[in-house]
């Protein structure tokens, strides 16, 4: 029996995978708002070929997010919380998620939520924001971190980082890793000043 379209649709995979790399190789240096003329050209098809693969760039986005910051930030989120001390959990969440923002760009755009209508990366940030407030709520619990620091102030040190990394691209992730550790410090419990009595 004569199967002529197994040929074409062997050729079609190869086509989206080969995109598919080429999107990840794009996005982890530009971030998911480069354009997708840059993964077009990378790949070697037209822009119009990856809407017919993918659907649209949301659709694109989604085929990458797992290899390209999703099993980073898994993989952080594993490693702190086999940590025994509320404390170095704390801490080693925000520098594991800091040090990614400055490594991948494309992380910065899932911890910004640059596309809210893509449901993985939305579920990717509420997992990761959900996890914050886990660690921050067992370090202050255990009066290890500054009891005024909220879920919400967690997450805004994460998108300034972002931020940062953004508009200070010049500086070295030595330094970048050193003023992190700054900021670690004034987060600990005896870390800042209480107002003044009156």
């Amino acid at each position: 029996m004569s199967t002529p379209d197994r040929p074409r649709r062997a050729d079609a995979r190869r086509n989206a995978e080969g995109i598919r790399l080429a999107a990840l190789e794009v996005f982890r240096t530009g971030g998911l708002s480069t354009p997708l003329d840059e993964v077009a050209r990378a790949a070697g098809v037209s822009k119009g070929t990856i809407y017919h693969r993918f659907g649209s760039r949301r659709g694109l986005i989604d085929a990458v997010v797992e290899d390209l910051v999703a099993e980073r930030i898994q993989g952080i989120v594993a490693a702190v919380a086999e940590l025994d001390d509320p404390l170095e959990r704390f801490e080693q969440y925000l520098l594991g998620i800091w040090l990614l923002q400055f490594d991948e760009p494309a992380a910065n755009d899932v911890l910004m939520r640059a596309m809210p209508e893509s449901e993985p990366l939305s579920d990717l940030c509420c997992h990761a924001q959900n996890f914050a407030a886990q660690v921050l709520a067992e370090a202050q619990a255990a009066g290890r971190v500054r009891p005024d620091l909220t879920p919400v102030d967690l997450n805004q040190l994460i998108l300034e980082r972002g931020v940062i990394v953004r508009a200070c691209d010049q500086q070295t992730r030595e330094d970048f890793r050193r003023r992190l550790g700054l900021v670690l410090d004034g987060l600990r419990a005896g870390g800042y000043r209480q107002s003044e009595p009156e």
